[in-house]
């Protein structure tokens, strides 16, 4: 018989794993969790009721976390020219065209957000099968693809995340730190709740989230109440 571990005991006298608690409970069911030391990311973790075979399906956008994500987020921007200049003044942590475009090819990945101009989205198509399954490859409609690098730079540091449905149909974003109050936590898991609402495909009939659940990094999942 496997031995109960007594943090896991201590999960289970704070969370009913068969309980769905509204969102303000299952923010202070984490609060409650036993810190560790290091400041633990907050997930969210949401399943859609959506049909991942279909293109109409797809669910995917960008929100601004009220409160940020509460980590330093390495940016690298793919630009040319006096864009390299104020991609550097609006601090992107690394800024190059195709001497980058090749150091990425090489096995540099040292970073978290990639920005690119319009201009250089042919360069570095090639990286494709690099960046597009780590989530990092540019698109229009995250805003990451855009002559305005200061505009989008600020925006990430400033809390901005992309989501994207995965093969099943799921969402998972680190939504803050243990750090956090209830309330910035509450703030920002309600602002990615109505982000993905705003982009519900009309095809999609009834409540767009079957389940959601929260969790820290070493913690087990809160069930909420959709």
């Amino acid at each position: 018989m496997a031995k109960v571990s007594k943090r896991t005991k201590e999960f289970e006298k704070i969370v009913d794993k068969t309980q769905a608690y509204n969102l303000q409970d299952a923010v202070a069911k984490i609060e409650e969790f036993p810190k560790v030391k290091f400041d633990e990311t907050i997930e969210f973790h949401a399943n859609l009721n959506v049909d991942v075979k279909s293109s109409d399906q797809l669910v995917r956008g960008t929100v601004a976390l009220p409160h940020g994500t509460g980590r330093k987020v390495r940016i690298l921007v793919f630009c040319k020219g006096e864009l390299t200049k104020k991609a550097e003044d609006a601090g992107a942590d690394y800024v190059g065209a195709a001497e980058l475009v090749e150091k990425v090819t090489q096995g540099f990945m040292d970073f978290d957000c990639v920005i690119a101009t319009p201009d250089m989205m042919r360069d570095i198509s090639k990286l494709g099968k690099v960046l597009g399954p780590r989530g990092l490859m540019p698109s229009p409609k995250a805003g990451t693809v855009t002559n305005d690098v200061a505009k989008a730079i600020q925006e990430i540091r400033s809390g901005r995340v992309e989501f994207k449905t995965d093969k099943q149909g799921g969402v998972h974003l680190g939504v803050g730190k243990r750090s956090f109050s209830s309330q910035q936590m509450f703030d920002n898991v309600s602002a990615v709740l109505n982000a993905l609402n705003h982009v519900k495909p009309a095809s999609v009939k009834g409540t767009l989230i079957k389940s959601l659940w929260l969790s820290t990094t070493m913690g087990p999942g809160v069930k909420v109440a959709i």
